[in-house]
């Protein structure tokens, strides 16, 4: 697939100027649209969601002034730069009190042109930019993407615990969230200016975790060559979070029981109590109670640990957050890549949505960085995505006798009902859950019939 520059919407009822104008810029490496009025611009814009709009002034249908006031309600993250021929300057000048970025004059020089276009194609990165690092910092008191009943739910009760002093159980799957929602806790917390410590309980011997979290004196072992901190003593007054806490030895178990009941501990091969004032948060994706019943977790343990429980929901019991997590972990592959992705196409949300994500939250998040890694913009498409998630049908039309165009109508009808259901009617956020323009959820709420 050929990669482009930016994508690029000219505008102007001058056939020889699109002309001009599109085989400069396609020989700089843009990929161009053309349209003869303001009319077939907008809905050009609509369709192909360009990082720059190059509007003529002067159009017989619409003037480039009031195409321009159309786009800047219809709330569309674009650039523009007016065209206008001698005469005009005055209007152009007015265009730029309107929102255009810059103009430029008929008869233009190509250089020149390539200057502007250039010039506004990387205000309009850095802006993205700027608001992606917004959102990131708004993350780190947020930190949870979603407005799902269930996670909402999850937030409530997590918002709640993170007031108290009481250690808290996290269960739920592989890939739900668990340390997320530990560091959210943490920052929701007066701790929040203290360590969080997080240490994962799988893969490491009884000896390693063991030094790992409570630390060890100089000659404790082969190899301790001088006094180690555990983690415990590092993260004093903060948090500490044991990821997988169910992997963790039974004579380990007896240890942390311990420490939990007393809040001290000795290092390995050290003699003196040292007392920490630590908050626990706890993870795992076993079943302990059938670990308790087969003897590999102490119950006493788990009644520790089992303070305040919190079970994270899989992502299949909340797909209605899935075109929402979708963009975000577009809008940072993106950024991170420095590759031009402006959003999900709503066929690839589709096909997200009906997958059943065994791997919940962090599988969604990998797929989405490979499709950014390996495809082009600059949309993500079916064509992205993996094979089995691109074969999945939704479950609501396995079976059904729908023609295909009516299955697929059928489905966003749905989709954007339960999501309007979930934001009492409000478009506006049920467009930016969805991941769409709210003028283009506007005309499908119309087209469909949603009710």
């Amino acid at each position: 697939m050929e990669s482009f520059a930016g994508n690029i919407l000219v505008v102007d009822d001058d056939a020889d100027i699109r002309e001009v104008l599109a085989d400069r810029l396609e020989s700089l490496g843009y990929r161009v649209f053309a349209a003869e009025t303001a009319k077939a611009g907008l809905e050009l814009l609509e369709r192909q969601n360009p990082q720059l709009v190059l509007l003529d002034i002067e159009m017989p249908d619409m003037n480039g002034i009031d195409m321009l006031r159309e786009i800047r309600r219809g709330e569309h993250d674009v650039t523009v730069v007016m065209i206008t021929a001698y005469g005009t300057i005055e209007r152009a000048v007015e265009a730029m009190k309107e929102g255009a970025y810059d103009f430029i004059p008929k008869p233009f020089e190509p250089d020149h042109v390539a200057l502007i276009v250039a010039k506004a194609l990387e205000r309009q990165t850095l802006k993205r930019g700027i608001e992606i690092l917004t959102e990131q910092v708004d993350d780190r008191h947020r930190m949870i993407v979603g407005q799902s009943v269930p996670i909402n739910r999850a937030v409530e009760t997590a918002n709640k615990a993170a007031a108290s002093r009481s250690t808290i159980l996290l269960l739920g799957e592989s890939g739900t969230g668990k340390e997320i929602f530990a560091r959210a806790i943490h920052n929701w917390s007066d701790r929040k200016d203290k360590p969080f410590v997080a240490i994962n309980c799988v893969g490491l011997s009884k000896e390693l975790l063991e030094s790992e979290l409570f630390g060890h004196e100089k000659g404790a072992f082969t190899g301790a060559l001088q006094l180690k901190k555990g983690k415990m003593e590092l993260a004093h007054g903060g948090t500490v979070f044991l990821d997988e806490v169910g992997d963790i030895s039974t004579e380990l178990q007896t240890k942390l029981l311990r420490f939990l009941q007393e809040r001290e501990f000795e290092r390995v091969g050290g003699t003196k109590p040292i007392s920490v004032d630590v908050r626990i948060i706890a993870a795992t994706n076993r079943d302990l109670g059938n670990a308790i019943r087969e003897g590999h977790f102490r119950e006493d343990l788990y009644y520790r640990l089992n303070v305040v429980p919190l079970t994270l929901p899989p992502l299949r019991e909340r797909k209605e957050d899935i075109p929402g997590l979708a963009n975000y972990f577009l809008r940072r592959s993106a950024l991170e890549t420095k590759k031009n992705f402006a959003g999900v196409t709503e066929e690839a949300l589709q096909k997200l949505i009906a997958y059943e994500w065994p791997g919940n939250v962090r599988e969604l998040a990998n797929v989405i960085e490979s499709a950014v890694v390996l495809g082009q913009g600059p949309d993500l498409t079916p064509h992205d995505l993996p094979p089995k998630i691109v074969a999945t049908m939704p479950k609501t039309l396995r079976g059904s006798g729908f023609t295909y165009h009516g299955a697929i109508d059928d489905y966003r009808r749905e989709l954007i009902a339960k999501t309007l259901a979930q934001t009492q009617g409000n478009r506006a956020a049920a467009a930016k859950i969805l991941g769409l323009q709210r003028t283009y959820l506007s005309r499908l709420i119309k087209a469909l019939r949603v009710s």
